[in-house]
């Protein structure tokens, strides 16, 4: 596999609707912003990555992997020493994803066949059976679980400067009466533009910031004590009781998880 970036826009007019390539990645390497002619699926073999846009971030731990479609400016930051597997889908692939970025579950059978797709030429023979594990690849893709790995940002550049902020200094003790008074607003009209720009409760939101910003802390090998008293948790029982139900894992196996 290549050491360096393969840039997915050389393969933007292979008349293949379903393109695999791979990439590996040193320690703490990011991505500047850009965009794809074609929707990128983005799965890290190892390590972990977090993918932002203006709009939001989205985190992909092991055995997860980031869909942007085509288009949407992003960039991308490694954790740990990251090696990807892509697949790079044209407007009709596309649909088994959608048109809204996103973090889906890559289960067993999903995440060979993205190992094997990286190892397809981008010209592969029609009706062979290259084209097939492609189509295969598709069907899992439309099968695979939807996760709340994302941060969304609110349009109002006010109140998305503030969700930037908690995003640089995340607490779980921030309250909507606190953000409301920042904003100038009163509890209600607050709350309700909140739901309105996110899609989510003030609470829903803030938990999945606190969230996105451990898993890569946790992954660079920091203590689970540490990270939970970073992010500014009474208890790590307390910040261990968040991360389990919003990723069904417990932070000791996640953690146990980026180990080579």
């Amino acid at each position: 596999m290549a050491e360096v970036w393969i840039n997915p826009d050389d393969y933007d007019q292979t008349p293949r609707p379903v393109v695999g390539i791979g990439n590996r990645y040193p320690p703490s390497f990011e991505l500047a912003p850009h965009s794809h002619g074609r929707g990128q699926l983005l799965y890290a073999a190892s390590g972990v990555i977090v993918v932002s846009t203006a709009h939001g971030a989205w985190v992909a731990p092991p055995e997860r992997a980031v869909w942007t479609p085509a288009g949407i400016t992003h960039a991308v930051r490694m954790v740990g020493n990251v090696e990807t597997r892509s697949v790079l889908l044209d407007d009709g692939a596309a649909r088994a994803l959608g048109g809204q970025s996103l973090v889906i579950g890559v289960p067993a059978l999903l995440r060979s066949l993205l190992i094997a797709a990286s190892d397809i030429v981008a010209d592969y023979e029609p009706g062979g059976r290259d084209e097939l594990v492609m189509a295969l690849l598709l069907a899992e893709l439309e099968r695979a679980p939807r996760l709340p790995l994302s941060v969304p940002f609110p349009v109002s550049p006010a109140l998305a400067a503030l969700c930037h902020r908690f995003l640089d200094r995340p607490s779980p003790h921030d309250t909507i009466d606190d953000w409301a008074r920042r904003m100038a607003m009163d509890r209600r009209s607050f709350t309700r533009r909140f739901r309105r720009e996110t899609g989510m409760s003030f609470g829903a939101w803030r938990q999945q910031a606190c969230l996105v910003s451990a898993l890569p802390l946790l992954a660079e090998g920091r203590s689970i004590t540490a990270v939970a008293l970073d992010l500014g948790y009474d208890s790590p029982a307390a910040f261990s009781t968040m991360f389990k139900r919003l990723t069904g894992l417990s932070p000791v196996r996640y953690a146990a998880a980026q180990t080579p």
